[in-house]
């Protein structure tokens, strides 16, 4: 309370009215699995667009697990959740090193498969930034010499490596020179001969490299494929420590999170080469920079080939669940620490249930054990591939769970890349439909009875009678109607709990309780008293009376809808003496009209209404 000591006019500010509770999003999902390129540790970036994942985590190729080729089930999850109606992602990238992954000392894994540049240039070792076959870069370092300007041109900058102009001979006949700052006034010291200095009035060029990066094709790349462009980088000093030097752009632990993610590539010179002249010869070579000085632009260009990159093996259910380290979290323990995620996938795990089917029970588990631990998350979880009516049956007896969801069968779609049928696994494409449903409609309202935007068609059509089968046991199945085409029409958790029967209306309590959850932090360490527990259920009556207004919850009144207590009536006096407030709350969700029934009779003309 504010002290009164001198007279005088006080104001104060005071609240009459109860904190409101803002409605969370629940239409961000976040994927688990394997990619072609990209960061394999560290917190996943946002997503927004397919063309997102594709700069960072590589386009639609598949992936070569140890010679055996697999498609690339994740990209197409990408791909299949944004063109659904999705709208934000987040990727965990998951890496299981291949079994001749050799050891690196770059501080990033104990194994790398990233490739490496071959032939390596003397002392300086260029290497993928992330494992993958993705990483064999081709690339081309083009050097070139600036045109003539004097030596106290305001142009030159510390570092920069020059040479002396409007000489014969080449450069290497020639003394480089690197500038450093010497009484406020940039000088060309020589490398050979620290000592040496030249006239401000000496004419001189300045060297610089550009970089053009050329990722591998493995088979035609559909049209503006995003990570199938070549990259052009311009205009890099060659001093180790020039701020605008190649060096210092193309290191290992670049200061932005922006060219971590983006730039392929990291150029690690060996401590010897401590100046710009030297780190020049050993990059580029005596012929290329012969070229580049007398104008001979076919030669004046140096190429590496990264090799060794692959994309590993076949990920394990540890990759999946990944570390929990501090600084490096991978796998399923990247997206613990990312609070606005909702809906969970790893779409491609269920693949070839034959061979690798404990494999695939594991990583299910794990997905479902995810969900249940951060409590505000759904697990959309794929069937296998290659499963009649029986097997799926059997298959879903394994699963017991309010926070997962369970789709059959696999949808088909056209390859975009090679324009041919392509079964992929559901779970990309219900995660967008989820997305897309709570856009539309809300998180109240069941996720089916949706188009699935992509399906050419499923790789088994169901009818009614199997559905029948399936449909009682929680398996969401996708039919095909004529004149209606192809739709998601199922919309059951895999609970055995039939009071968490429904998807939507597991997914509205976890919204519900993530709303209450973070509106009212406020309330801790506030007087646990009659005013607090007023406050408390009008902050929380308003909530949920707007919900009611919005026609997301069942009844005519309010009071049918809900009702919230919090009074002597939900505590005792053990409670107040250890500090606890409960605020006991009810409400009345909507379920979905699962089963239309019209009854139909005959009557006759003259009978009484």
């Amino acid at each position: 309370m504010p002290e009164y000591l001198a007279p005088g006019v006080y104001v104060e500010e005071v609240s009459f009215r109860a904190k409101s509770i803002e409605g969370v999003s629940t239409s961000t999902a976040g994927f688990v699995g394997p990619t072609r390129f990209g960061p394999t540790q560290g917190e996943p970036e946002l997503l927004t667009s397919f063309a997102d994942f594709e700069r960072i985590y590589g386009g639609l190729e598949p992936l070569d697990f140890d010679g055996t080729m697999r498609t690339n089930y994740l990209a197409y999850g990408v791909r299949a959740f944004f063109e659904e109606g999705g709208s934000r992602l987040y990727v965990a990238r998951i890496y299981e090193p291949a079994a001749t992954a050799s050891p690196t000392d770059g501080g990033r894994a104990a194994t790398t498969n990233a490739g490496v540049a071959s032939p390596a240039p003397a002392t300086v070792t260029l290497r993928a930034r992330f494992p993958g076959a993705a990483g064999n870069l081709r690339v081309t370092l083009l050097p070139r010499f600036s045109p003539a300007i004097p030596l106290s041109s305001p142009r030159l900058q510390e570092h920069d490596v020059v040479v002396e102009a409007n000489l014969q001979g080449s450069p290497l006949e020639l003394p480089f020179y690197d500038m450093t700052r010497e009484d406020n006034r940039l000088v060309a010291a020589g490398a050979e001969s620290p000592g040496e200095t030249l006239d401000a009035d000496i004419m001189v060029r300045i060297l610089t490299v550009d970089l053009l990066i050329q990722r591998p094709i493995i088979r035609p790349q559909r049209p503006n494929d995003r990570f199938g462009e070549s990259e052009f980088f311009e205009g890099f000093a060659l001093h180790p420590q020039h701020r605008l030097g190649l060096v210092a752009y193309f290191t290992e632990r670049p200061d932005s999170r922006l060219l971590h993610l983006t730039v392929p590539l990291q150029i690690d010179p060996d401590s010897s080469l401590t100046t710009g002249s030297a780190l020049a010869l050993a990059l580029l070579g005596e012929e290329v920079l012969t070229a580049a000085y007398t104008g001979d632009l076919e030669e004046a260009q140096r190429v590496y080939q990264l090799t060794d990159g692959s994309d590993g093996a076949i990920p394990t259910l540890d990759a999946y669940a990944g570390e929990d380290a501090q600084q490096a979290k991978s796998g399923l323990a990247a997206l613990e620490d990312l609070e606005d995620i909702s809906i969970l996938a790893a779409p491609g795990y269920s693949y070839d249930y034959a061979t690798n089917g404990t494999l695939i029970r594991g990583i299910q588990n794990a997905l479902i054990s995810h969900s249940e631990r951060m409590r505000y998350r759904i697990a959309v979880l794929d069937a296998p591939n290659n499963q009649v009516v029986s097997e799926i049956r059997n298959y879903r007896g394994m699963i017991d769970s309010t926070r997962a969801a369970l789709y059959y069968p696999w949808i088909k779609i056209l390859d975009p890349i090679s324009s041919q049928e392509l079964l992929i696994p559901p779970s990309g494409s219900v995660a967008g439909i989820f997305a897309r449903n709570d856009v539309d409609h809300g998180v109240h309202k069941t996720p089916a009875n949706e188009v699935v935007r992509q399906a050419i068609g499923f790789e088994f059509l169901l009818n009614k009678a199997q559905q029948d089968v399936l449909n009682p046991e929680g398996i969401n199945c996708f039919r095909f109607f004529e004149g209606r085409g192809y739709r998601l029409w199922g919309g059951r958790t895999a609970s055995s709990d039939p009071e968490w029967k429904y998807v939507n209306v597991r997914r509205y309590f976890l919204f519900l309780e993530r709303s209450i959850e973070l509106g009212t932090q406020w309330v801790v360490f506030e007087n646990n008293g009659p005013a607090l527990w007023a406050n408390v259920r009008r902050t929380v009556e308003d909530f949920l009376f707007n919900e009611w207004k919005s026609g997301h919850l069942l009844g005519e009144k309010p009071e049918l809808a809900y009702f919230v207590r919090c009074d002597r009536s939900t505590m005792t006096q053990n409670d107040l003496d250890n500090g606890r407030l409960i605020c006991l709350i009810g409400v009345a969700p909507l379920r979905p009209a699962e089963f239309v029934i019209f009854r139909i009779g005959q009557f006759t003309a003259d009978r009484p209404n």
